[in-house]
């Protein structure tokens, strides 16, 4: 990863997204060649030189103090999740390291008996690559078309980009789309250094127009709750409301506990449900002809 054009085309797109409206700065006049800030804008609002902020905005980070990456972070009026992103960038400047693969986390057995008891929720564990490492039988049965194709190795985001059957999947493909590409943003600021995050983002960027576009506009995401509607090929239409929680892994690797719920009685309880019973009854006559 250039550490560099990372941080400059993280910080030119926030910039680009803030008027000066809305900075509380006078439009001034002029056209502007560019939406949004100017440089020399930013430096105002984070109370340093124009010439400093440029060399920042170019990835000269060495030396800069995290008092002085607040105030940019306040100028750029960035959320939580960026300005965490905007941490994770200046802290991978000033410490690069060659790329290096992960050993596979272990999930400890308790895990895995808390996701098996969750019968009337669909959870599953993944990993910041969106790999699913564990899931309980109603989450593999939500999830069913991602595991069809072996081919994307039980990763959402190969499923999101490169499968056709995930525009039908997801009602609303563009935000979970942009969902996907951000969490992937957001994984690639706190663990830049991944050799396998590197070869999915590249997998994906060369393949995919959709993944190459929503890339560059360097949004990140935190993904800790919200509702996520589906169209099951069993099931058919529901809006799930998810929960997410972080998993200490032991190995410096990023673990999310996801669980989908719907309240009981409503048409996406009932479709929950519905799926939850399929899946009991499919389990059943597999292990009867297992036994046989």
């Amino acid at each position: 990863m250039d550490h560099r054009a990372e941080i400059r085309d993280f910080l030119a797109t926030r910039r680009a997204k803030i008027t000066p409206e809305q900075a509380g700065l006078p439009p001034g006049g002029g056209r502007r060649r560019v939406p949004g800030l100017r440089r020399e804008e930013v430096a105002i609002l984070a109370g340093v030189s124009t010439d400093w902020y440029i060399r920042l905005e170019r990835g000269h980070i060495g030396g800069v103090s995290e008092e002085v990456l607040d105030a940019v972070a306040r100028a750029l009026q960035l959320d939580e999740a960026e300005r965490t992103h905007l941490f994770n960038l200046a802290r991978a400047a000033k410490n690069a390291k060659a790329p290096r693969r992960r050993a596979k986390p272990a999930l400890r057995p308790s895990v895995h008996r808390l996701l098996d008891a969750m019968t009337m929720t669909a959870a599953f564990v993944r990993n910041g690559r969106l790999d699913i490492l564990a899931i309980n039988a109603l989450g593999r049965a939500l999830y069913s078309p991602v595991f069809d194709d072996p081919s994307h190795r039980a990763n959402i985001a190969r499923f999101n980009f490169l499968d056709p059957r995930a525009q039908d999947f997801y009602p609303d493909w563009d935000d979970a789309a942009n969902t996907t590409v951000a969490l992937l943003r957001t994984e690639a600021g706190r663990d830049p250094h991944s050799r396998e995050l590197s070869e999915l983002i590249g997998e994906l960027a060369t393949r995919s127009d959709a993944f190459r576009i929503g890339w560059g506009a360097h949004n990140v995401r935190l993904h800790r709750a919200g509702v996520k509607s589906f169209r099951h090929p069993v099931a058919g239409p529901m809006g799930l409301d998810f929960d997410a929680m972080d998993l200490p892994s032991g190995t410096g690797e990023k673990l999310t506990l996801t669980a989908y719920t719907a309240e009981p009685g409503t048409p996406s309880g009932d479709a929950l449900a519905l799926l939850a019973s399929w899946t009991a009854t499919h389990i059943d006559a597999s292990a009867d002809e297992n036994a046989r």
